[in-house]
Parts: structure tokens; sequence; C-alpha cells
């Protein structure tokens, strides 16, 4: 199966983004190779099962039909009814995550389908290039500066997790994740973070293995969870601290912004605590662990 991707990073907020991209019928807006659309049988663009029926500047007719839609993820997906290419099977994808530092917006297209064994890596170029990276590129200049609507509501109202922290790191996808992976690794990019190690002799990349730290004065340990390099992320759960919480669990993914390089890296916590305490808890993780430790990869190791 054939993967075309693309990505990059708005200087807009994520509702403002949304804004553009979300109605089904308003691709001519923001990508200059539409020349038209119409969504058939009158139903409205935002109806799931919906098709477009859309021509190409240069008359290529083709028709989509809308999957899913979803107003707390900014994300849709689709398929082709009439392919513009010869391809089969075809599925894309359109998501938008908010960047928290900056509050801008970064934004990923993706599609799997089938290709003949004679055009075997052909149109996976030309998706991933002339329709995915072009699109993301008019969008970028499109929406930069672009405000939030009146009264939007960032995922509805339903954060994803008590703490939601995002931002860019400047290096590649692969050079972020070799310091990131290590589960003993994170002194060398949070400077309060000493005298990690992994008890029992148990290796760092060995899920359910615990490691032991100091932050500051405090004594912690964290059980690695989940630990995957095909999607570039590890969860843990802490088991000893001294925050008035329980069931804290957390952790980190990257994603590549193929547009320059760089990494797209969000990290996210949960836990039970009383609200009073998740005043101080929550902006504390998000700012002073979070945050220092992406700024401190920048710093030490990315500058750019």
């Amino acid at each position: 199966m054939a993967k075309a991707y693309a990505s990059t990073i708005i200087d807009a907020p994520v509702e403002a983004v949304w804004a553009m991209v979300r109605d089904f019928n308003g691709l001519p807006s923001w990508v200059s190779a539409i020349a038209d659309t119409a969504i058939e049988d009158g139903q409205p663009a935002d109806a799931v099962g919906c098709v477009r029926s859309m021509h190409l500047q240069d008359g290529t007719h083709l028709r989509e039909r809308l999957l899913s839609l979803d107003d707390c993820t900014y994300s849709f997906s689709y398929n082709f009814e009439k392919p513009a290419f010869p391809v089969g099977n075809y599925h894309a994808e359109f998501r938008l995550i908010p960047v928290t530092d900056g509050d801008r917006t970064f934004a990923e297209w993706r599609s799997t389908f089938d290709e003949r064994p004679e055009d075997a890596g052909k149109y996976e170029d030309i998706i991933s290039n002339a329709v995915f990276s072009a699109g993301l590129a008019s969008l970028r200049e499109k929406a930069r500066g672009r405000a939030v609507p009146a009264g939007e509501v960032r995922w509805q109202g339903a954060r994803p997790a008590k703490v939601f922290c995002s931002a860019v790191i400047r290096g590649s996808i692969d050079a972020v994740w070799a310091r990131m992976r290590d589960f003993t690794g994170m002194p060398e990019w949070h400077p309060e973070i000493h005298s990690m190690h992994m008890l029992e002799g148990k290796r760092s990349d060995q899920v359910g293995a615990t490691r032991a730290f100091g932050l500051g004065d405090e004594q912690l340990h964290e059980v690695l969870t989940r630990l995957s390099d095909t999607e570039h992320e590890f969860r843990y759960r802490m088991t000893k601290g001294p925050q008035p919480w329980l069931n804290y669990h957390a952790g980190a993914r990257l994603r590549p912004v193929s547009a320059d390089g760089t990494s797209f890296a969000v990290w996210t916590a949960d836990w039970t605590a009383s609200p009073n305490d998740d005043v101080t808890l929550i902006p504390t993780i998000h700012e002073a662990v979070f945050q220092r430790a992406f700024d401190t990869l920048n710093e030490r190791f990315f500058r750019g």
C-alpha cells in the first residue's frame, strides 16, 4: 500500500485555520489548483457522506466523499469516488493540532492507496508534493495572522488531557527521537532532573521497567508503559512522587514537519486531584516540566 504525507506549521490559532478548512466545499479558497467545487444533490458541506464534485485547473474532473468530520479534533477524512489519478482504495485524512508554544497550528495531510506495479512510488510523490505539500503551503500563507472567530471554543471545550503542551523542535524527527526515546536521558534536556537510572538493572527501552530520579529535592519513580519507534511515542505512569494526585499518566509523541524538516512534539498528562490542587498543578506541569523540556532540547541540541 502506498502512502502520501505532508505537514507544516501555520502562524495562526487552530480555531482560525479550522474555520478555513472545515468547509468540504471550500477547497478553492485555499488550494489554487482547484478551479471549482460543488456538493452534489444539494446536501450541506458538513453532512458526512456528501460528495463534492471538483475540477482541477487543467480540467480534470474528480469526486470525493466526506467520510468523517470532527470539530473536537479538527479533522476530516474522505475518499475518491472518481479519482484524479489511476489509484485504488484511496483514503485521506486532514488534521490540525494546536501548537501551544506560540498559539500556532500543526497541519498534516495524509493518504493511503494502491498503485499499479508499474507506477510504484509515482503517485506517492505526486500526491505528497504536488497536492498535499503545495496545498498546505497555500493554506499557510492564506491563514497567517488570522484571528480566532468569535465564540469559538478550543476542542469544543473537551480538552484531550489536563495538560496539553506542544512545540516545534528544531531537529529532524529521527534526531529528536534519538534524544527523547531514552527513558533515562531526560537529565540532558531538563535542567532540574538528576540522578535518573533504571531500577533492578532493567533497560531503558524495556516496557514495564521503572526509572528513579530526583526533581529538585524530591524523589520520583515512573514506569514505562508504552514505547513506539513507529509512532515516535512514549508513555509512562508515576508510582512514587510528592504531588497531591493519583493515577498520574503522561506521554509524548513526535510528528514530522515535512515543510522544513523539523519536528512537532505533543506532551500530555492526566491525573486525579482536587480542583484546588489542579489550579497549581496544571500550569506547573505545562510550563515547568513539559515546556521547559522542549525549550531545553532546542537550546542545547537543536538551535536551528
